[in-house]
């Protein structure tokens, strides 16, 4: 592996919605389903190197689409699945 070891984190609730069209082609999916869409209350528990556990599947998040606005209490960015093989 890489050396990186990641551990369980908190449980966030947030708005998942599976990214659709060009948004999912730009951020390199190549299955709709692969590219997910979160939006939620702002955290500094979530940076741009964390990865997200939902549905059983762990992602990884996109950093090019990583905003976060603490004035307006907004967390967004989209996240790719990470497959094994």
């Amino acid at each position: 592996g890489d050396g990186i070891e990641w551990e369980d984190g908190d449980i966030l609730h947030a708005n998942v919605t599976y990214a659709k069209g060009a948004r999912a082609l730009n951020a390199g999916a190549l299955d709709a389903y692969e590219v997910k869409e979160v939006r939620m209350r702002w955290t500094n528990r979530i940076t741009m190197r964390s990865r997200v556990k939902y549905q059983g599947n762990v992602y990884q998040i996109l950093p090019e689409t990583f905003h976060e606005d603490f004035h307006e209490d907004t967390l967004q960015f989209n996240m790719q699945l990470i497959i094994n093989k």
